[in-house]
């Protein structure tokens, strides 16, 4: 897939608030400071596209970006630390969790992990409330630049073996890096497969 073209559409702070449900979308989630915005970029080609940002938690609504002009891409608030009023931060956890679970044309949401750190329990169990929902998602680990390729193995060893510990089989999986384009083919070429399959009912 080649991106001609990447535009912000809008930012809803609830599901009733997002665009009409005519396209394919993608939603690209994680915990605070993963590397997120900074792989919006990197694979829409666009630098500036989605706001990148050392405080956590930057992300706080549902932002839609209209690539080539016929599906969305979502970027969703963060799950985890955030330095903001609780009450503020369960109702993002809420307009979440109601996009993900509701969204009609949500083809697949992206999990983003970082494999510099041990498998997070918040990620294992965010991973698990999908699959018991039956909401199609793949794992990306990011910032694959920042580990020898010996590490990062070992690292994505251990999310596979927390995983199969109750999983009978693990998730389409994706490595990537902003910083030097890692996993971008792979990736475009997953959205474009899903949105064929998507089209055609199946």
């Amino acid at each position: 897939m080649i991106i001609h073209t990447a535009t912000f559409v809008k930012s809803s702070p609830t599901l009733k608030d997002c665009p009409p449900t005519l396209r394919p979308e993608f939603g690209f989630i994680g915990r605070s400071n993963v590397g997120k915005s900074s792989l919006i970029n990197m694979l829409t080609g666009w630098s500036k596209l989605a706001k990148t940002s050392v405080q956590p938690g930057k992300t706080r609504t549902i932002n839609h970006f209209m690539i080539n002009g016929t599906w969305y891409l979502v970027d969703l608030p963060g799950y985890g630390y955030a330095k903001v009023p609780l009450k503020l931060r369960d109702n993002w956890i809420k307009a979440t969790g109601n996009y993900i679970l509701k969204r009609e044309n949500l083809v697949s949401l992206f999990v983003l992990l970082d494999p510099r750190h041990k498998p997070q329990k918040l990620d294992l169990e965010f991973m698990e409330f999908l699959g018991t929902n039956n909401v199609p998602f793949a794992r990306v680990f990011t910032k694959a630049d920042k580990l020898s390729k010996l590490a990062l193995d070992r690292s994505i060893d251990l999310y596979n073996n927390e995983m199969l510990k109750m999983w009978e089989s693990l998730p389409v999986t994706f490595i990537t890096s902003a910083i030097n384009g890692n996993g971008r083919d792979e990736i475009l070429g997953y959205i474009e497969e899903s949105i064929n399959n998507f089209s055609n009912g199946s």
